[in-house]
């Protein structure tokens, strides 16, 4: 781990992240960003894998850092750039995501500074949300078709 600093906006290089879809009992755990970028939307958890980690350890850890809960990852869903531009065309934000599904082992609910809530929610409720397109694309992805 470091404790340098990472420049998320307009970066010299892309930045490495992970997000994890927990599943239990059928139900989706998302989280209101609290910071940029996505601040206000709902998200799966996740965050920027450290140096020396592996992508689904830094899946685990985030997932507990942001809301306490202990998890097991499954599988890969996906990974993917996003790119996001100004309006005079500097790249702003540059990831590469990886994703993963996975169940809770244990842990208690307990949401980080990071975010402003934390809700259990079934796939319909979750279309409803307003999402960011991150996880609107992992949950696509999962669940095998577009989330309007």
């Amino acid at each position: 781990m470091t404790d340098e600093p990472v420049n998320r906006e307009y970066p010299i290089r892309p930045l490495v992240g992970v997000g994890v879809v927990t599943i239990r009992d059928g139900k989706i755990l998302l989280v209101k960003r609290a910071f940029e970028p996505g601040a206000g939307k709902w998200s799966i958890p996740g965050g920027l894998v450290e140096v020396g980690e592996k992508l689904a350890e830094a899946g685990i850890r985030e997932t507990e850092e942001e809301t306490g809960i202990t998890v097991q990852v499954l599988e890969l869903i996906n990974a993917f750039d996003v790119i996001d531009v100004d309006d005079v065309g500097n790249v702003k934000y540059h990831y590469v995501l990886v994703d993963f599904l996975a169940r809770p082992t244990g842990g208690f609910e307990k949401p980080s500074s990071e975010v402003t809530d934390m809700r259990w929610v079934a796939y319909d409720e979750a279309k409803g949300m307003d999402l960011t397109e991150t996880t609107r694309k992992a949950l696509s992805e999962l669940f095998g078709g577009a989330l309007i």
